[in-house]
């Protein structure tokens, strides 16, 4: 994909409102890449209130180092955040693509989150 594709695509996808609507765009989208990871992800997200916010979580198995399936949770974002977040997420996680770049294409500032 090209670098104006790839803007193109991602300022398209933060006109949607939620997750739900982002990921059924990049289901529909032209890159075979994009559509295949996209639907790899399909029912591996759960909303979870923590600490009075409703956050949602990628959940995913995975082998600990003794072979055993774990599951895991990695938080994405609050819902009613800004979906860039989601959408540099999932080219970050299915492409190793900087979330600053996905940020840039979109126009948008990237923060580094705080470290606690």
């Amino acid at each position: 994909m090209q670098q104006n594709e790839f803007e193109t695509l991602v300022k398209e996808l933060c006109k949607k409102e939620n997750l739900p609507q982002v990921l059924e765009a990049l289901k529909t989208c032209e890159d075979q890449d994009i559509v295949e990871a996209a639907q790899s992800l399909a029912g591996q997200f759960r909303l979870a209130e923590v600490e009075g916010e409703q956050r949602i979580y990628h959940v995913f198995t995975d082998e600990d180092e003794n072979g055993e399936e774990q599951e895991l949770a990695e938080w994405i974002m609050n819902e009613g955040d800004d979906v860039i977040k989601f959408i540099a997420w999932f080219f970050y996680a299915m492409f190793d693509m900087k979330q600053k770049e996905t940020y840039q294409a979109a126009g948008k500032t990237y923060q580094q989150p705080k470290r606690s």
